[in-house]
């Protein structure tokens, strides 16, 4: 199986994907205007003042160091999906990070990731047999000291880790002769071959680096990410044809000094966010500079969003769901998915309420940009994958709507002690699947149904704010109700 087989026939198509971890707090991210009064008393510690937002549409507005996504987004080159999450949030960074990198339910545990698993679909054998005249390069490449979760096989992770081009070398040609036939020989045979296709693929980073460039003045020096983000810049114009690189970029964990104590507008978070939007806005400069823009794709991941009250340590504790983003020209540019609804009495924990499940975004990516059969997403990533808006029908292919306008939906009444009852008032409206989530992210319950209107028996949850998620064939509708005692 060749490059050329793996992504619709096409090897010059790449998938960047940002690790941010820690956490990110979506709502100092984009901010949602239509909440800025009651996130003022729930955060006013760390809320930045609303004139020195960066206003991208009449309903959101930027962080303001990220002055190079602004710009790539007046471009139409950044998608935006808000309130992505999973069902049962689980607030550990580890489990939650696992469960991000696998693409795993809440309570499974896989072994795999989800690239891993995809790779492993197409790349049967890997790695005997690789490097070789059809796949002469790295399936997947992690910049840093260790390779990514994302890529991990069964037996084998598809990516290699290279933390600095400059520093590759091949290792000592191993001695192949006189292994003794039993389990120290089988083992040591293991390790020849990794060493043999090791020094292989060193050898195409080597002559990738040597032949690359990076062309653009928009990095910052001496940033981490922007090295990173350089790295597989030069290796892409250098004819790499890796066409899966993972970078990272830690410090999201903000429980404390999120925001300077004088200026809301500086401090941790901010650095973070001018790292990711300088460094992205200059890579897909290096890019275009290169004419080699048209074929890339970046896409973020964070473990979790932050809670939506601030805490007294001008930070934010663990939440449930926040944006997700996707820079590149073959993009449906725009922001996605529903402003939330914020109680003025939210509960102390509350997080933002999922609206899209991150394994929705996972799938059409693998099935819109790398080509990959609809029953196949489901089989490798979960079976309730729903097709996302993210690429538009002249670069790839057609894709269906991703959210609806909640007015479509009735729910009554609100609050209520014991049933809330559902109304979908447009009969073309078909839905599938109800569920509800708690403000921890919890699922409370879910269930299968094609009927128009329903009602729901809530009088054993405790009191307190809940989420309402409804699945139709043409997207998600979320609506908060208030469970009285």
């Amino acid at each position: 199986m060749g490059f050329s087989s793996f992504l619709n026939g096409d090897p010059d198509r790449k998938l960047v994907i940002i690790q941010l971890t820690g956490g990110n707090d979506g709502l100092n991210t984009v901010m949602q205007l239509n909440n800025y009064d009651t996130l003022a008393n729930l955060r006013s510690n760390i809320l930045i003042p609303e004139n020195q937002l960066l206003q991208v549409t009449d309903e959101h507005a930027f962080h303001p160091s990220m002055n190079g996504i602004r710009d790539l987004y007046d471009q139409g080159a950044v998608h935006i999906i808000q309130n992505v999450a999973y069902p049962n949030q689980n607030r550990s960074h580890f489990r939650s990070t696992d469960i991000w990198s696998t693409a795993s339910d809440a309570d499974e545990f896989l072994d795999t990731g989800w690239v891993g698993r995809y790779m492993e679909d197409k790349f049967t054998g890997y790695p005997d047999g690789y490097p070789n005249s059809d796949c002469p390069d790295p399936l997947a490449l992690t910049v840093g000291n260790f390779t990514s979760e994302t890529c991990q096989g069964t037996t084998t992770n598809f990516s290699i880790a290279v933390s600095d081009l400059d520093a590759i070398r091949n290792l000592d040609d191993p001695n192949t002769s006189n292994l003794p036939d039993n389990c120290y020989g089988e083992e040591m045979s293991f390790l020849i071959e990794s060493i043999i296709t090791s020094n292989a693929y060193a050898s195409r980073l080597t002559q990738a680096a040597d032949a690359g460039n990076n062309l653009s003045s928009k990095y910052i020096d001496g940033d981490n990410l922007a090295e990173q983000l350089m790295t597989v810049a030069k290796l892409i114009s250098g004819g790499l044809e890796t066409q899966i690189y993972i970078v990272s970029l830690g410090g999201f964990d903000t429980h404390a000094n999120q925001v300077d104590a004088n200026d809301p507008t500086v401090g941790v978070h901010a650095n973070l966010w001018e790292s990711v939007s300088e460094g992205v806005c200059a890579f897909l400069d290096d890019m275009k500079l290169q004419g080699l823009d048209d074929n890339i794709v970046c896409m973020t991941f964070s473990e979790f969003g932050r809670q939506i009250r601030s805490n007294g340590s001008l930070g934010t504790d663990h939440g449930t769901a926040a944006p997700l983003f996707l820079f590149g020209n073959c993009i449906e540019g725009g922001i996605f998915g529903d402003n939330i609804e914020i109680p003025a009495n939210i509960d102390p924990q509350d997080g933002v309420p999922m609206q899209f499940d991150f394994r929705d975004i996972y799938g059409t990516v693998l099935e819109r940009l790398f080509n990959a059969d609809e029953q196949k997403v489901r089989e490798l990533i979960y079976d309730d994958y729903q097709r996302l808006n993210i690429f538009p029908a002249d670069c790839y292919s057609s894709t269906n709507n991703q959210t609806l306008d909640e007015s479509v939906l009735k729910l009554w009444p609100n609050p209520s002690s014991d049933f809330i009852h559902l109304e979908f008032i447009d009969a073309n409206v078909q839905v599938s699947r109800i569920e509800i989530f708690n403000g921890l992210g919890a699922r409370m319950s879910g269930v299968s149904t094609n009927q128009q209107t329903y009602s729901i028996n809530i009088a054993d949850y405790p009191a307190g704010q809940y989420v309402l998620r409804l699945r139709t064939e043409n997207g998600f509708v979320v609506k908060r109700f208030l469970k009285m005692q």
